[in-house]
């Protein structure tokens, strides 16, 4: 299995040149068995990244493009009749994949974001009364492009909550944006990827990740930096419980692609900006990177 982890990340390392710590975190999130959302610029390879993910998988993807007219049904699916039959018949969604990319998550209204809470957290769709199960496993991959205002709806703080975490790819450097360039000219593509896990070895995985030892007193560190978001003075709402829940998981998906079957204290400090700021809601518009590493200062490690 760790020559299929090594043989994944080298294929996204083809095409997304130059962001080893963007993939590891979006593999930690894939295993971890939550959903990743990427916050940057237009251009720097959010929606490559995400293809390039799904073209090395051997499931089910649908790339889902999010734009105000966009409907819930057109997300989850809907019930149309059947003139032949007589009677409903259900037509699924793209939610009903194993990658679903959910591009420019932002520019659907509040409307159609909820269609996606229900699947994202209980991976199941409820229409007319009747629960469907989606694929699994499971993975949602959102992008949005935070510096872009006009036409865009803010994800509510529950949609945000069902990110397991976050994460920027940010500019290549000289050397990797000449290497992109080379790739181009050479006619590389993430097309050009094949698939080197199937869908039982990624679920094999995510149990194996799960199994991956977090001592009592590192529990402890990570419900102390969570209360410590609910009790600060510059955080108008702090992390739930879910939030330590995903934490706690992408310590031991972390640990895991790490070699290790057991977490330490520097898995928590890498993962905490990713998977607790985004969650924050602080007072009169302060950074909650800032605020979370001086929370990370001020809590001792055990």
């Amino acid at each position: 299995m760790r020559e299929k982890i090594d043989t994944l990340t080298q294929n996204l390392a083809r095409t997304i040149v130059g962001k080893n710590e963007a993939i590891r975190l979006v593999l930690v999130a894939l295993l971890g068995g939550g959903h990743a959302l990427l916050e940057d610029v237009p251009g720097v390879g959010k929606t490559l990244l995400a293809k390039s993910l799904a073209r090395s998988l051997d499931g089910k993807f649908q790339r889902l493009q999010c734009t105000p007219d966009l409907l819930p049904t057109d997300i989850t699916g809907t019930n149309i009749w059947n003139p032949k039959s007589g009677e409903f018949t259900f037509l699924p969604g793209p939610v009903f994949a194993n990658i679903l990319l959910a591009d420019e998550i932002n520019r659907a209204t509040p409307r159609t974001q909820s269609a996606l809470l229900e699947v994202m957290e209980e991976h199941q769709v409820t229409i007319d009364g009747i629960s469907r199960a989606v694929p699994q496993p499971f993975f949602v991959i959102a992008t949005q492009n935070p510096i872009e205002y006009q036409g865009t709806f803010p994800l509510p703080e529950a949609q945000m909550d069902r990110f397991m975490l976050s994460l920027s790819l940010g500019y290549p450097g000289a050397t990797e944006e000449l290497e992109m360039l080379q790739n181009l000219q050479q006619g590389r593509s993430f097309t050009d990827l094949q698939p080197c896990l199937t869908l039982a070895e990624v679920a094999e995985l995510r149990q194996v990740c799960s199994q991956v030892r977090v001592e009592t007193s590192l529990q402890e560190y990570i419900l102390e930096l969570v209360r410590a978001t609910r009790q600060d003075e510059e955080i108008t709402l702090g992390v739930s419980p879910r939030g330590s829940v995903a934490l706690q998981k992408a310590t031991q998906a972390l640990a895991f692609l790490l070699g290790r079957d057991y977490a330490i204290p520097d898995d928590v400090k890498f993962l905490v900006p990713h998977v607790l700021c985004h969650r924050l809601i602080t007072r009169g518009g302060r950074n909650p990177r800032t605020v979370v590493e001086r929370l990370l200062r001020s809590v001792p490690i055990p």
